[in-house]
């Protein structure tokens, strides 16, 4: 096992993560050294067994385990029941503009989907109300959907949308589908901006068990508000993405 700190590659961050004081500790060397192996043995591909990985870089299984830890919940490798460990594929790209999720996951060659889990009117609280633009406690449309991208459970999206101004929406729109794509092509809502705040935080039990993740994957959270170019508010989505499955992509303009 190798203890001197890594070269430093164009394009890594700086000093790849070694602490100034330059000793690097034990499960970071081993993380250094399955990330190599993960690139050599590729996509699908499972690891070595435990054993053999441990004796291999000359470590305990211990801190084996904890280097293998960090990677499962990085989303480089997976954890399959009743198989080994392999190597997890490329992380889905989502943009972080005025599209659908059903437009980001198609660009990337998976089927989009959706489990409804709710299709409900509720209350509207102050916050809401302020959102949407309707009184507090006014009637507002909430959709509870888990997201999908090839069959494999992602996400879990909440959205809210004043009754007023789609009073057939529960009853004409497939829940199944895009919401998106439904209110431009269906009830001509034209999205001229949005504003998107994002944030890390764990899934509840609730949430974890929803998406069929560990409860300890990081997530991310996204709570978006949009309006129509005049400036009427169209809906309030919170949207919670794998960590592990997930990173996402905009393009910054002077």
């Amino acid at each position: 096992m190798r203890n001197d700190i890594p070269p430093h590659r164009a394009g890594e961050p700086i000093r790849a993560g070694v602490p100034e004081h330059g000793r690097i500790p034990r499960y970071y060397a081993v993380k250094t050294e399955l990330l190599v192996l993960i690139e050599e043995i590729g996509e699908g591909a499972c690891l070595p067994a435990e054993r053999e990985l441990a004796e291999r870089y000359g470590v305990s299984r211990v801190t084996l385990r904890q280097a293998v830890g960090e990677l499962v919940l990085e989303g480089r490798l997976l954890r399959r029941q009743g198989s080994r460990t392999v190597v997890a594929p490329p992380k889905l790209l989502q943009p972080l503009a005025l599209v659908s999720y059903t437009e980001g996951i198609r660009t990337q060659g998976l089927e989009p989907g959706r489990t409804v889990i709710s299709a409900e009117v509720l209350s509207a609280d102050p916050q809401l109300a302020a959102d949407l633009g309707v009184e507090p406690g006014g009637e507002v449309i909430y959709l509870e959907r888990v997201l999908l991208a090839g069959g494999e459970r992602v996400g879990l999206e909440s959205s809210y949308l004043p009754r007023h101004r789609f009073p057939r929406l529960l009853e004409d729109f497939d829940a199944d589908g895009s919401l998106y794509a439904f209110l431009q092509r269906e009830l001509g809502v034209v999205f001229g901006e949005a504003e998107e705040r994002i944030e890390t935080v764990l899934a509840t039990p609730r949430e974890a068990l929803l998406i069929g993740t560990n409860p300890a994957t990081p997530m991310i959270l996204l709570h978006r508000v949009s309006w129509e170019p005049d400036g009427t508010p169209i809906e309030r989505v919170r949207s919670l993405f794998r960590g592990d499955r997930f990173s996402f992509v905009t393009r910054l303009r002077q």
